[in-house]
């Protein structure tokens, strides 16, 4: 995997991955786009979400959506790494079975998703939770 990361101007930077995908980044001073911790938390959201939809896919599920919901704590100093993530994972569908969610929950955390196993072994503490709702 590559990536680079050019400076465009004040706190701006673009970012592209080898995929030929980019995102603007900054600093936090204009707002213009999103801050790095912000994509290091998208990135954990975005790992564990995939592993779920797919685990709940295949285990034919009825799945209309499903987004998580996170929340990361820092400390007020500098650096301010997370300390703690929480993840609470909305899946909405018809007849979803609380065990298979809860199953595809687990399963992302402790085997598949990269991006939280690799913080979770630092001293980053991962919270994994779930809200079932029926359509």
């Amino acid at each position: 995997m590559q990536a680079q990361v050019t400076w465009v101007k004040d706190v701006m930077f673009v970012g592209e991955a080898g995929s030929g995908n980019s995102v603007v980044m900054e600093g936090g001073e204009t707002n213009n786009g999103i801050r790095p911790m912000e994509m290091i938390l998208l990135g954990v959201g975005g790992c564990a979400s995939v592993d779920v939809v797919g685990i709940l896919q295949k285990a034919r599920q009825d799945v209309r959506s499903c987004h998580v919901e996170l929340k990361a704590h820092r400390p007020d100093a500098v650096p301010a790494p997370f300390e703690k993530i929480e993840m609470e994972f909305v899946v909405r569908g018809h007849g979803i079975k609380e065990s298979q969610v809860a199953r595809a929950v687990e399963l992302s955390a402790e085997k598949y998703c990269s991006a939280s196993i690799m913080l979770g072994k630092g001293e980053v503490e991962i919270v994994h939770t779930y809200r079932i709702e029926e359509v």
